[in-house]
């Protein structure tokens, strides 16, 4: 086998996987070498990997750690971009503290079993906080039960008020099987809210409005999925437990302090 004098099967194969910047590899271009040489080079780099595997497995995560920072550091910006719509909107639920010193906003849908396995997990975190402010954005992406319990939510807001719309919420959160106008009817009785009012405003255009805001605002944070939160300036992307989220929190104040 030959190989141009000046590369050993080293350098060859880091020049490969980018895992080394000596000046030499650098200087290297593979458009000058000839066709035998190109061989060469090739079965040089093969023959490295073979005999020394690890080095793939150490690319593979190399490049996962820089993508999962991109990621990270592009979701901050879209963050900071989109702060005002988040805390904001004129019209999504407040609860927790309203004057917390830190904000978790939190995109959901009724129908979603993993919204439906953190709702304990926020509850948990924002009662034995005690300083957080908690926003809901109603995000329906499961289908026309999704949308029709969002809007029967929304229109409980509007016609009976902030205190109201969180009993619904979570009452909806935990409803089992398909919601229809008959078992939303009988959730609104049993909480002694005006059922015939309420479904009557489902159709009012103003919750469309919200809802297609909500839904503008999760396109430009590329979200597509539920449960979403904000915790901060932080974008978490699904669930997670109490503990974590106590832990960003604790880490945010001590960012802050």
């Amino acid at each position: 086998m030959t190989l141009i004098p000046r590369f050993s099967a080293v350098s060859a194969a880091a020049l490969a996987l980018g895992l080394m910047a000596a000046p030499a590899v650098q200087a290297l271009d593979l458009g000058q070498l000839s066709a035998e040489e190109r061989a060469a080079f090739g079965e040089e780099v093969r023959a490295y990997l073979l005999e020394n595997p690890e080095v793939i497995l150490e690319a593979v995560n190399k490049l996962e750690q820089q993508q999962a920072a991109d990621d990270a550091a592009r979701d901050d910006a879209l963050v900071v971009e989109n702060m005002t719509a988040l805390h904001d909107d004129g019209f999504s639920w407040i609860g927790g503290n309203p004057d917390g010193d830190i904000t978790l906003v939190e995109f959901m849908d009724y129908r979603c079993g993993y919204c439906r396995r953190a709702a304990p997990e926020v509850e948990q975190l924002v009662s034995g906080d005690g300083n957080i402010r908690l926003i809901i954005k109603e995000f329906p992406i499961l289908g026309e039960a999704s949308v029709l319990t969002s809007r029967f939510a929304i229109a409980t807001r509007l016609i009976a008020g902030d205190e109201a719309y969180k009993d619904v919420h979570d009452a909806l959160i935990s409803l089992s099987g398909e919601p229809n106008e008959g078992t939303l009817r009988r959730l609104a009785d049993g909480l002694d809210l005006d059922a015939d009012a309420i479904l009557a405003r489902m159709a009012d255009p103003e919750i469309a409005r919200q809802l297609q805001e909500t839904r503008a605002l999760a396109q430009q944070l590329s979200i597509s999925g539920t449960p979403t939160f904000v915790l901060g300036d932080e974008l978490l992307r699904g669930y997670l437990p109490a503990d974590q989220m106590e832990a960003i929190v604790a880490d945010i104040r001590e960012k802050r302090s």
